[in-house]
């Protein structure tokens, strides 16, 4: 953790010695009593917070809060559901890359009951999502949507912006050709394991997404998401 996250309900009480975070603090940073850690309120301002007291059962903490970080890149994904554990890589890697939003969504060859896992039906994917931020020392969590169908999700998009589906077969155009620079909100639509399918694409084509491949080279879901991420970043002056 480069930065430890805390939600706003949670600095007015003691941390108890059992979650991760004092762990963390007690056990990798070495802090006592007295010692001080960067920390940040989720979706809020950065800081420095201080360990006042260690009991038995808790830690007692007090923070200083300062600016808040930098907005989160406008890049939004829409992912077929991929198998949990790539859905988790990509949870975190994605927030520590900075996206705006992520939607997995249901598609014509993704593996329904992966939306059964534990990851989704008990909230799982909240930490990951936290632990991307802790890594990139940033404060904000990008909305995380799951289960809809891709024709829903695609529907209630916001016109406009850059719309770009990743594609093995049938694309034509290079990502890193695509206008990627400036300011324009992105719309990165990336298929689960098995591709897109027919339906897909033609959904896909009919809200304005133009389908772009990475090379001929065939990339992991997660390989492919940092990779065109990257891209995008790079393409923004970002890196």
């Amino acid at each position: 953790m480069n930065l430890i996250l805390f939600s706003p309900d949670e600095i007015h009480r003691p941390l108890p010695r059992n979650d991760p975070r004092a762990a963390h603090l007690l056990g990798v940073l070495q802090r006592p009593a007295g010692g001080t850690f960067d920390a940040g309120l989720i979706n809020g301002p950065r800081g420095r917070g201080k360990i006042e007291a260690i009991d038995d059962d808790d830690l007692t903490l007090s923070f200083i809060w300062n600016a808040h970080p930098a907005p989160a890149s406008r890049i939004t994904l829409i992912l077929g559901l991929p198998r949990p554990q790539t859905a988790r890589d990509i949870l975190r890697d994605a927030t520590t890359l900075g996206v705006e939003a992520m939607h997995f969504v249901i598609t014509e060859k993704c593996e329904r009951s992966y939306a059964q896992s534990h990851l989704w039906s008990e909230d799982e994917w909240r930490q990951h999502v936290q632990a991307g931020a802790e890594q990139a020392f940033d404060t904000r969590l990008p909305d995380v949507a799951h289960g809809a169908l891709l024709a829903v999700t695609l529907a209630g998009l916001p016109a406009g912006g850059i719309r770009l589906a990743l594609d093995n077969y049938e694309a034509s155009v290079s990502f890193s050709q695509c206008p990627l620079a400036g300011d324009t909100p992105v719309f990165l639509a990336l298929g689960p394991e098995r591709g897109w399918g027919p339906a897909d694409r033609a959904l896909l084509r009919v809200h304005g997404f133009q389908l772009a491949h990475l090379g001929p080279r065939v990339l992991r879901a997660e390989t492919a998401v940092v990779a065109a991420l990257t891209l995008i970043r790079a393409a923004r002056g970002l890196l």
